[in-house]
């Protein structure tokens, strides 16, 4: 299990699965450093920062761009997380993707997301905030539906059943108030990620 990006060359952290700790994302290689902005990095998360031999000098002429990465020689991953005491990382998801709370809880929708993923007839999802509460938009595994010879109307109807059960694995800050299914795949980058901008701001 590892954890990179292009920037780090492009790995951060690695550990092979016979010593894999479940939830975590590899321990810091030997060539790197890694640090949480946090005041307590192994309880509270907060931006992992790196810096070593293969972190990147900066962005090909575009000085703007790598300052806003670099503070006293770390880079900002941009990422959430947590740090063990011998350097294993846990990811919770992107700074840029955090939902606060009402209550003052921050909110990763990509570790609901993985949840709501691994539920039957679900291809990919999106959890995204409207008025003040936590909406599941997700695409329908249609391939697995046909073959169980199910229809959409089947799955809608499944709806509220799949969402009690996404809930009994969430924090109560964390509890999704309804799914909605959406007709077409999510729009992506070339990398296949899900431009989540494109519906977060609907």
């Amino acid at each position: 299990m590892g954890y990179g990006m292009t920037e780090c060359g492009p790995l951060i952290s690695y550990t092979p699965w016979r010593e894999f700790i479940p939830g975590s994302s590899g321990k810091t290689l030997p060539c790197m450093e890694s640090k949480i902005l946090s005041e307590d990095p192994e309880r509270i998360p907060g931006e992992i920062c790196v810096r070593g031999t293969n972190v990147m000098k900066g962005y090909y002429k575009n000085p703007e761009a790598t300052k806003q990465v670099f503070e006293d020689g770390w880079l900002k991953t941009g990422d959430m997380g947590t740090r063990s005491a011998d350097g294993t990382l846990f990811l919770r998801g992107r700074s840029k993707t955090m939902i606060l709370s009402a209550s003052g809880q921050n909110i990763y929708p990509e570790e609901i997301e993985a949840k709501l993923n691994n539920m039957p007839f679900v291809s990919e999802s999106l959890v995204v905030e409207q008025d003040g509460k936590l909406v599941a938009l997700v695409y329908p595994d249609y391939e697995a539906l046909d073959r169980f010879e199910m229809s959409v109307p089947d799955m809608e109807s499944s709806l509220d059943k799949m969402r009690d059960e996404l809930n009994k694995l969430v924090a109560p800050y964390e509890r999704i108030s309804k799914i909605v299914l959406m007709p077409n795949e999510f729009e992506k980058t070339p990398k296949r990620s899900i431009k989540r901008f494109l519906y977060t701001a609907k």
